[in-house]
């Protein structure tokens, strides 16, 4: 993450540029899971439904959640559980408890 001009807890490093340019607004979703630990039961958001799941961390450019269920907009599930889901830190509109 220090490349992100983050260190690695999570703050902005001295070094960190004072315009991120495009990375700025994943650096701010990042931000959004700085204080889940691993396991904890979250909904994430995007435009055609939410994620609820626990979560398994952030790896490459994505959000991990395990034993996740997909719901619509309206709250009803789509699918089944699924074990592992990869969200695409730009896809994600919210993250929720």
């Amino acid at each position: 993450m220090a490349g992100l001009g983050l260190s690695p807890f999570g703050f902005p490093s001295p070094a960190a540029p004072l315009f991120l340019g495009p990375t700025a607004p994943f650096i701010s979703i990042i931000a959004l899971f700085d204080t889940f630990p691993i396991g904890a039961r979250i909904e994430i958001g995007m435009d055609s439904g939410f994620w609820v799941g626990n979560f398994g961390g952030i790896q490459d450019g994505v959000a991990l959640l395990t034993n996740a269920v997909l719901h619509s907009n309206i709250g009803k599930p789509i699918d089944g559980i699924r074990p592992i889901v990869r969200i695409p830190i730009r896809q994600i509109t919210f993250v929720s408890t």
